[in-house]
């Protein structure tokens, strides 16, 4: 009989070397994109005549590719693109000097960062007036609680995922289940941020709608990936939606201010776009939500037809030793 110490220090150098590589991972995947905040065509509005605005777009320009520059005609187009979630703000010029649009509830960080830099570039002595036309709720103010229930939304899609799993619901039980406890968690987040917290402003079943299909994209994602894989398929499920989804959605700050490609990446995956879709429709009465609703969607679709895929393969795979058998008796006579 073999000795079982060759395994052991298999298994022994395989710890060793995967908690650092896991480690690393994390570090890079959480710090590097904290370390590296910064706009990068970041869209920003200017208001105003050609001939006044053309000195501030200048000034702006020189900022390497920071501002996304949007012209209008005037104070009130601006604000309503800064509604419709087009620009994160916009300055508009007038006689009086410079007027700065922000919107805090889009980011805190972003309207931080423009009223910096909006007072850094107005000449000396003159007054930036400054107004918020999508302000962030009084009790948020820095948009804290929405940025800390990233994490915790994903953690339960994964959770249901796995849990669907070790359960060993497949197919149409599975895809019931998963929907049932997608519903339920956003039912249950909305009642906490709305009703109790109040750091959430909108519609409450747009919202409650919302968390659900941010829960359902992840759980989806994760059961559908096991359905197909086996445990490596958790294991995969849980890299790309807590390792890389996470950090990479920009809730904290915005897409914009994340290094590239991590910004849109992380739009691509369910923590980014479901932080956007609930800014959406938590504070722009559903503005810019079709994106990222439509992520969602497909994440949810896709997740949930690979649970079915992988229901109808393990069935075809069981049945086939069966029906060999069965046509044995025939192929003798």
């Amino acid at each position: 009989m073999a000795s079982p110490a060759p395994r052991h220090r298999r298994n022994m150098a395989a710890v060793v070397v995967l908690v650092p590589v896991l480690v690393a991972l994390a570090l890079w995947a959480f710090a590097w994109p904290a370390a590296r905040i910064a706009p990068r065509d970041l869209p920003l509005g200017v208001a105003g005549s050609v001939s006044a605005t053309a000195p501030v777009e200048k000034q702006l320009a020189r900022q390497d590719g920071a501002f996304e520059i949007h012209h209008y005609a005037d104070e009130a187009a601006a604000r309503e693109a800064v509604e419709d979630r087009n620009v994160y703000g916009a300055i508009v010029v007038t006689e009086q000097g410079p007027k700065l649009l922000t919107a805090s509830a889009a980011s805190p960080l972003v309207a931080q960062l423009l009223q910096q830099a909006v007072a850094g570039q107005a000449p000396q002595g003159t007054t930036v007036t400054t107004t918020d036309v999508v302000p962030a709720p009084a009790e948020d103010p820095r948009g804290a609680a929405l940025t800390s229930s990233v994490l915790p939304m994903a953690l339960a899609g994964v959770a249901a995922g796995v849990v669907a799993t070790l359960l060993g619901l497949r197919g149409v039980r599975a895809v019931g289940a998963l929907t049932g406890a997608a519903v339920l968690v956003g039912v249950v987040s909305a009642a906490i941020a709305h009703s109790w917290l109040g750091v959430l402003s909108g519609d409450w079943w747009a919202e409650a709608g919302a968390l659900s299909l941010s829960t359902l994209a992840v759980s989806g994602a994760v059961a559908g990936l096991a359905a197909l894989a086996g445990p490596p398929g958790i294991g995969l499920g849980g890299f790309l939606i807590i390792l890389l989804g996470n950090p990479f959605s920009g809730a904290s700050s915005a897409p914009e201010m994340l290094p590239e490609p991590v910004g849109t990446i992380g739009q691509w995956l369910p923590p980014g776009a479901g932080a956007s879709l609930l800014r959406s429709v938590s504070f722009f009465d559903g503005a810019a939500a079709f994106g990222p609703a439509l992520t969602l969607a497909w994440w949810a679709a896709l997740g949930l037809g690979a649970v079915l895929l992988g229901d109808a393969l393990k069935r075809r795979r069981t049945a086939t030793p069966e029906t060999v058998t069965a046509r044995e008796p025939a192929l003798v006579n």
